[in-house]
């Protein structure tokens, strides 16, 4: 029996699903997420705007890798992972990013436009920071024994960073596809 080495190229697709490019990529996202979050992210929650850096990440990553259902599905669950090490309600994230990962990978197939420039990741990500933020909201409203009345409250900070996200990944969003040659 003859030895052969085995090679792995970057591109290499596993089962089909997802290539080891688009798995670093989203470690390089989720990485400067975190940071981001742990910094910046606490630095403005002051002024009543707490970005969600990893929601960002995650959403870049399926508008970089043009990702179907199954991928932003494993995009969203590798994003809840590193969301356990600073959320105030374990396991929810798995929830709520899941049900955001996949709206994004239903959005960016829509495409946006505005004043003949692409709007896609403008909106898919304000929709994708939106829904998982309101059902974070809501849910955890719930879990932590509050009234569902409450959650009027926390309105604001959703829609505030539901917005922020937005700009941020549009903002993105082009010059990360130029690196990337896409």
């Amino acid at each position: 029996m003859s030895q052969q080495a085995r090679t792995v190229s970057a591109d290499a697709k596993q089962g089909g699903i997802i290539d080891i490019k688009s798995l670093v990529l989203l470690a390089i996202l989720l990485a400067a997420g975190f940071i981001l979050n742990m910094t910046l992210g606490n630095a403005l929650a002051i002024v009543g705007i707490k970005p969600q850096f990893i929601i960002a990440a995650y959403a870049l990553a399926i508008l970089l890798t043009d990702a179907g259902f199954v991928q932003a599905a494993i995009f969203a669950v590798i994003s809840a992972c590193v969301c356990q090490l600073t959320t105030s309600i374990p396991g929810l994230n798995f929830v709520t990013e899941l049900c955001g990962a996949l709206a994004m990978a239903a959005l960016i197939k829509l495409p946006i436009n505005v004043a003949g420039k692409s709007a896609t990741p403008l909106v898919a990500a304000f929709v994708t920071t939106l829904l998982s933020g309101a059902l974070f909201a809501v849910i955890g409203t719930l879990v932590m024994g509050a009234a569902l009345g409450t959650v009027v409250v926390k309105v604001p900070l959703v829609l505030g960073t539901a917005v922020f996200n937005a700009v941020v990944v549009q903002a993105l969003y082009f010059p990360l596809q130029k690196v990337l040659g896409k």
